[in-house]
């Protein structure tokens, strides 16, 4: 197998759709719907659940929704205490970097707000981290980023916009991790929500603006030059443009 097709393949194995849940069992049915629900307020702070009502309603075993509510307690969107029952924590104790309350808050109607949120997080890390991986990215980190730059252009006309955010989300984590900074390579799962959400909710243009593919490629030679400057500025282009496309697209209320 050569090193280009090689690559891909690994690829296309590390980014399934983000928003599948199958083979997540019965919990993960239930959490689909519960998560969403606690998220976009149907259960303001406060609500005390119970257990054995929860498993009535989705028709699962107490087991399944014990198993549900410890996922959801790894969240910090609920708490239980014995004799009281599940009760949902505020908005501001909630672990918001958690891929999947991400994922729930953008499917909900406060998408807008959390976009440009999460997308001002963006602009405050990735021009670094583009910055740092210019000085620490190895030869075949630099390679496999321009296997992405080159993916994104394959995929930037014909309405291919699933192809083109596998290796959008690929080139960011490769960014991220690049830079040398574990906090930051941290980050790779919010990104990869914060532009599968984009893609998802239509948040895109139907073929991705042709600048910022650009922008990309020309981030990749910066990376590979070791221009560390010039990667910053670069990527600093690219967030700020995605900022401004929330505007047209999704702007807040």
């Amino acid at each position: 197998m050569t090193y280009k097709s090689d690559f891909l393949f690994r690829l296309s194995a590390s980014y399934p759709d983000l928003m599948s849940t199958s083979g997540r069992g019965l919990h993960g049915r239930v959490l689909e719907s519960l998560g969403p629900s606690i998220t976009a307020g149907e259960y303001p702070p406060g609500s005390v659940l119970r257990t054995d009502e929860l498993a009535q309603r989705f028709e699962v075993s107490r087991s399944v929704m014990r198993e549900a509510v410890r996922v959801l307690e790894s969240m910090h969107l609920v708490e239980s205490r014995r004799r009281v029952g599940v009760t949902v924590r505020p908005a501001n104790e909630w672990n918001v970097y958690d891929p999947q309350v991400i994922r729930w808050r953008l499917a909900g109607a406060d998408r807008p707000r959390q976009l440009r949120s999460l997308t001002v997080l963006r602009c405050a890390v990735e021009p670094v981290a583009a910055g740092l991986a210019a000085k620490h990215a190895t030869a075949e980190q630099c390679a496999e980023l321009t296997e992405c730059a080159l993916g994104m252009v394959a995929n930037s006309r014909g309405h291919k916009l699933e192809g083109y955010l596998v290796h959008d989300i690929a080139f960011h984590r490769i960014v991220l991790n690049a830079s040398g900074n574990e906090m930051f390579a941290r980050l790779g799962d919010v990104v990869a929500e914060v532009l599968a959400g984009r893609t998802h909710h239509q948040v895109m243009f139907e073929d991705p603006d042709p600048a910022a593919v650009t922008l990309h490629v020309q981030v990749a030679e910066a990376v590979r030059a070791g221009d560390a400057v010039r990667a910053e500025a670069l990527t600093r282009e690219v967030v700020l443009g995605a900022l401004q496309e929330l505007d047209i697209l999704s702007p807040e209320g």
